[in-house]
């Protein structure tokens, strides 16, 4: 199971922390949800999360205002004892005396945020899905065309990072080359990313390293880029039988999500960046609702429907 310290939320969600004697590095978040205390405040624990960072909004905090202390502070003692990772404020509340002495005594940190309730639960819940996501890494080059994630797959030597890096020169932004770390953040959504040590770099045989954002500068690459489509670069084989029309699919999967997959044959001379734009455009209008190949069919089909009927009311 992977996990986050509750230094990295701080840091990466810009929270103060009111308890800072506290060590929030030995302090694990395992999982992306969060929860907004509301039952909990009012003595109801069953389904209770303790291990979800847990929000405090406005009408939270003016309801623990207005309650006295021989109500409320059991509540908080209760709340606290099941070990909660922390308590964040959100507006840039602060919260009173009788809930920090509580918090301090059992080790809970307190964090403030000024963000607005909904939107730090946006952040939040978005940055850590991405962080805890399952992950794996496979051999392949990701890069941004048009907008489109296009995972580059093949064997070794096939054209791969050569393929990119005349996206690149086309305007194209370069995620990660070699290997491609790919993380599931939903049932809908894999997100690919580079590994620290090899971000932003090309391995071009013949030649070795090319550092990408040096020579083409910051805005041709990217961080991260979901993975919208495939393509699969393979040995040109005259006997195998490769889809000319697209009418149907082909899928591959990873982590339990499908993801469009195009296999394309090399062959000598065959402009591999200019196929890999046109894969990426010609997804990008089926996604829009345009389908070329099944436009090609239903002309075909209507003409033939047409010369059937004319050939018909001759004969009649």
């Amino acid at each position: 199971m992977y996990n986050v310290t509750l230094t990295e939320v701080i840091r990466k969600m810009e929270l103060k922390n009111l308890l800072p004697d506290i060590d929030t590095d030995s302090i694990k978040i395992t999982t992306p949800a969060v929860n907004r205390m509301a039952l909990q405040l009012v003595g109801f624990y069953e389904h209770f999360d303790a291990k979800r960072i847990q929000i405090i909004g406005n009408v939270e905090l003016a309801y623990m205002k207005k309650q006295p202390d021989e109500v409320i502070l059991p509540i908080y003692d209760r709340i606290f004892q099941n070990k909660i990772p922390c308590i964040v404020f959100c507006w840039g509340l602060q919260p009173c005396d009788r809930l920090m002495n509580v918090a301090e005594q059992h080790g809970v940190p307190v964090l403030v945020s000024d963000l607005r309730t909904s939107e730090f639960i946006a952040r939040a819940v978005r940055w850590l899905s991405e962080q805890l996501a399952p992950r794996i890494s496979i051999h392949g080059v990701l890069v941004d065309v048009y907008g489109e994630g296009v995972l580059i797959m093949g064997d070794s030597g096939v054209g791969k990072s050569e393929a990119a890096l005349e996206l690149i020169r086309r305007g194209h932004r370069l995620v990660s080359d070699d290997v491609v770390e790919i993380r599931k953040v939903n049932d809908e959504t894999l997100l690919g990313k580079s590994p620290d040590i090899t971000r932003h770099f090309i391995e071009l045989r013949g030649i070795g390293i090319v550092d990408v954002k040096s020579l083409f500068g910051v805005e041709s690459v990217m961080l991260t880029q979901n993975i919208d489509m495939v393509i699969r670069l393979e040995d040109w084989n005259r006997e195998t039988n490769y889809d000319r029309l697209g009418l149907e699919e082909d899928y591959i999967e990873f982590l339990g999500n499908k993801v469009v997959c195009y296999s394309i044959p090399i062959r000598p001379g065959r402009n591999l960046a200019v196929i890999v734009e046109s894969a990426a455009i010609n997804f990008r209008a089926k996604k829009m609702g345009y389908n070329a190949a099944r436009e090609l069919y239903n002309r075909v089909t209507g003409s033939v429907r047409k010369k059937d009927e004319e050939r018909s009311s001759t004969e009649s």
